[in-house]
């Protein structure tokens, strides 16, 4: 039968407990199928609540002992459940010891303890700690925690918990233990185990106080070569915060573990990050460019964490986005140093440029759309079922644009002031977002009340812009409407502070000084305007001629930009604006207005005409080398297929993909000269380094391959055919793979082949091997659909639907990033995916629940597609034990 619906938490209903922890005394006697676990907890009475029980989150767990102040509870004083106990104790203070017993080898979920490889791991955030033992598992009850681990030495040698070691020592039985002691308060979800066969990198660092700390990073016996460029982020981050926060960190030791099976990508328990191996292992040959580029930010994002999110911590979890689009904002303002630093002064802005648009990709791809579907929801959400399905875009991206806003109000000296005091007032406790910004609030003597309607309002604000200019008098009138659409539960929305930073451009390409009517001077040539009410005007004096608006510079706001502006204006723009995000972006525009026209002319079976204007401001960006390559490689880069869906009405996944097909081969075959010169004619040096001028040229030689076999262009075919033979390094080869398989040219099966051969036992170099033929588009009609390939993948022997990262890799690349596959007529791709997903929540719901998302937005799509995927939803919602995670989210996507 159909599981029951879980209940639906609200905001609204928060109360402080009646119980908190002081102290939490562990011991874990491990077993792969047994193991026991001795829990001692020093509980006060919470004097600010009214008298009530002490109650006890659990999950799945044996339960051997439980005694109060050594004794057993009186009878009638307990009251049990499969996941809760309640205790009535008499007085203020009480001492619990409980025993319990799990079983980390079957432990599939990867919650709680697990095992991975045979070595013992765990991941507590959200509400894992409840399966390891009987816990008020709540962000806002902080405790003391030690902990002692015991285990086989011959195949657990190293045993690491959170904070400093106090002490180690052989047991009888072959066996040892080790007794951890974390100095600071801390919530359960950021409680830490490893006990496994692990080698170490170490170094030893000053801090900027002068004291010595150690920096650990732990991977298996083969790996210590690829744990270089996690260690150099480490230390490049730990500097980072001294200098630009003034955060040191505060323990002894810190310390990083790879894992190859993990939910996430990372884990920030204090002083024991626990890592996907993905964002760890690095070297030239088997990891790429971006792959290097995402190690250092997720390695500093969880760095960042010490101190927003584990010094300071979420009261409850619907103040996720306090520590996590907060701590994203500092790991993309991290990244755009350190790449900006790598570059030198000439090439610092556009490095920083290349990085802000990188960021805006992800949230125009991901977060967009999740705002436009089902499960909308305010970066602070107000209600949910399962907690774990809110570690969302909105949560992370659009918190982090929120968070940007603020420092682009305040300027970074306000910000930094706002931070200073917030860590004055909430050091070492749990609190809420209006915590955070009341902060900024009283460091700036700004009121941020209307501001903090980002934290409560859920949807994507459309910015309208029109302009009118006056010749006679030299002024241009800006005026400037916002509208935020409805979104499940909020039907109205108010006003909100849109900081909209602008430029004027004169018909030289030169920007114009701004000066506002009733000002005596111009202030510069970018400003931010304040857009606070629905509608505004804003008259820019003392004009030499009509000028181009640039708006929404450095992508200021998240929101949708309503501009009215012709092919021309576009191409004019792609030339000459002086903001490298909005350059970039009137590219996008431009190739949005193509493909969305080209898509059309497809559904109706009209013949597809690429204009020679795009054709030609395209060709110009490509050949304008005083342009830095990377820059080039993001702004001749199509938009997001995701991002074109969910601007269709209704979305076409068939028609869209014959667009960018027609459009790939067309830019293709007339520029093609231009693309092999680029090619060959880029200097690169002969041994890899990670430096954002190198990874700026492998871009744009990899992205002119991709459109040299998309037009099947016979030497632009053979050059990538002989780079993928004699790549040096993997961001190399793997381009040259990539642009051989999205052409679906004759050398791409043997390249497949020959790239599995040398890395079949390189389980995370596989996973590119396994989304890459996920992701391939059929070019010819009559060829089998991608379909059959996945169905055969999902039988390989280096695939399991046990590991997460196969999963996203080969499930998840086909269900988000091969849309026009996926959503065949037939319903063939959603049959498959109401399969896996059902298979999936069965062990990992955490897992299954981000493959259910791939079909949360399918009343977007055209009422043939609809017809074909409502049942397979509803074979879903009917499956038998179906859990939390996945019911949330099929019930909210079926929901009238």
């Amino acid at each position: 039968m159909k599981a029951e619906h879980a209940p639906t938490i609200r905001r609204t209903e928060f109360m402080p407990l009646p119980w908190t922890v002081l102290r939490v005394d562990l011991h874990f006697s491990l077993h792969p199928e047994a193991t026991v676990v001795t829990s001692r907890l020093a509980c006060v009475r919470n004097r600010a609540v009214d008298a009530g029980a002490l109650v006890l989150d659990g999950d799945e767990l044996e339960t051997l002992a439980l005694t109060i102040d050594g004794c057993d509870p009186q009878p009638g004083t307990v009251r049990r459940s499969a996941s809760r106990i309640e205790l009535d104790i008499d007085g203020d203070e009480a001492e619990l010891e409980i025993v319990t017993r799990i079983n980390p080898r079957a432990n599939s979920t990867l919650s709680g303890l697990y095992q991975s490889r045979g070595g013992y791991f765990t991941q507590c955030e959200a509400e894992g700690f409840r399966r390891i033992t009987w816990f008020p598992d709540r962000p806002d009850v902080m405790a003391r925690f030690t902990v002692t681990v015991e285990g086989e030495r011959a195949s657990c040698p190293v045993l690491l918990s959170n904070g400093n070691l106090v002490e180690e020592g052989e047991l009888p039985d072959g066996r040892h233990y080790a007794r951890w002691e974390d100095p600071f308060p801390k919530p359960c979800y950021l409680f830490a185990l490893v006990a496994a066969d692990l080698v170490v990198l170490e170094r030893r660092e000053l801090t900027a106080s002068g004291r010595e700390v150690l920096l650990q990073v732990w991977v298996e016996a083969g790996n210590l070569d690829r744990a270089g460029h996690a260690m150099d982020a480490l230390v490049h981050a730990m500097r980072w915060d001294e200098e630009t926060f003034g955060l040191e960190l505060d323990l002894d030791r810190y310390m990083i573990v790879a894992v190859s099976d993990f939910n996430m990508g990372a884990m920030e328990n204090k002083g024991l990050n626990i890592f996907n191996t993905k964002y760890v292992l690095a070297k030239p040959d088997t990891a790429t460019d971006a792959d290097y580029e995402h190690i250092e930010s997720v390695v500093a994002h969880e760095y960042f964490h010490n101190w927003t999110g584990n010094r300071v911590t979420c009261r409850d979890w619907f103040q996720l986005t306090l520590k996590e689009g907060l701590t994203v904002f500092r790991d993309q303002q991290f990244s755009a140093d350190m790449l900006a630093a790598a570059a030198g002064a000439e090439a610092a802005a556009s490095a920083r440029a290349v990085k802000r648009i990188d960021d805006v990709r992800v949230l125009r791809a991901a977060q967009f759309p999740e705002d436009a579907g089902p499960m909308a929801h305010p970066i602070r959400p107000d209600s949910y079922q399962e907690i774990n399905n809110f570690y969302t875009a909105t949560v992370y991206e659009k918190g982090a644009e929120v968070i940007r806003m603020l420092h682009t109000l305040l300027g970074p000296e306000g910000f930094r002031n706002g931070m200073d005091l917030y860590f004055s007032y909430h050091d070492g406790s749990a609190v809420t977002c209006d915590d955070f910004v009341e902060a900024m609030s009283e460091a700036n003597g700004r009121d941020l009340d209307q501001f903090m309607l980002w934290y409560s309002q859920a949807g994507t604000p459309r910015v309208k812009a029109e302009g009118v200019w006056d010749g006679a008098a030299g002024s241009y009138l800006l005026t400037v409407s916002q509208y935020t659409p409805p979104t499940p539960g909020q039907a109205e929305k108010q006003a909100l502070v849109i900081p909209l930073a602008i430029g004027l451009i004169g018909p030289d390409g030169e920007d114009r000084p701004l000066q506002l009517e009733g000002e005596a001077h111009p202030g510069g040539t970018t400003r931010v305007l304040e857009l606070s009410s629905e509608s505004r005007q804003w008259r820019f004096v003392g004009l030499d001629a009509e000028p181009v608006p640039s708006l929404l510079r450095g992508f200021s706001a998240p929101v949708i930009l309503e501009v009215e502006e012709d092919d021309a204006r576009l191409a004019f723009r792609m030339a000459h604006d002086a903001d490298a995000c909005n350059r970039w972006d009137a590219a996008q525009r431009y190739a949005e207005r193509v493909l969305l026209a080209l898509a059309a002319a497809a559904a109706d079976g009209r013949a597809m005409a690429v204009p020679q204007g795009f054709v030609d401001a395209f060709a110009r960006l490509l050949r304008d080398q005083r342009l830095d390559a990377a820059f080039r490689a993001q702004a001749l880069s199509l938009p997001a297929e995701a991002y074109l869906l969910e601007r269709m009405q209704p979305a076409d996944p068939a028609a869209l993909r014959a667009a960018q097909i027609h459009l790939g081969m067309t830019l293709g075959s007339m520029l093609a000269d231009d693309l092999r010169a680029l090619v060959e004619g880029l200097v690169e040096p002969a041994e890899y380094r990670y430096h954002p001028a190198d990874a700026g040229r492998r871009a744009l030689i990899n992205l002119a391959l991709r459109y040299l076999c998309a037009a099947r262009d016979a030497r632009g075919v053979a050059l990538a055919a002989q780079r993928f033979a004699e790549a040096g390094n993997m961001t190399d080869r793997f381009g040259a793979l990539a642009a051989l398989v999205h052409g679906a040219v004759a050398e791409a099966e043997g390249a497949l082949a020959a790239f599995y051969r040398r890395y079949r036992d390189d389980a995370l170099v596989l996973d590119k091997w396994f989304a890459l033929q996920a992701g391939m588009w059929r070019r010819d009609p009559a060829a089998p659909p991608t379909l059959a390939r996945v169905r055969a993948l999902l039988a390989d022997a280096a695939f399991s639907l046990a590991n997460p990262n196969k999963v996203y890799a080969l499930l998840g690349s086909f269900f988000r990033a091969n849309p026009a596959e996926f959503h065949l007529p037939d319903g063939s791709g959603y049959a498959l995916w109401a399969e896996q997903v059902i298979a999936l929540d069965a062990a990992n719901p955490q897992v299954a629940a981000r493959m259910a998302r791939a079909l949360e937005n399918w009343r977007r799509f055209t009422p043939a597609l609809q017809a074909a995927m409502r049942p397979q939803l509803e074979r879903v919602r009917d499956a038998e034990g179906l859990s939390a995670d996945v019911g949330e989210i099929i019930d909210k996507a079926l929901a009238d």
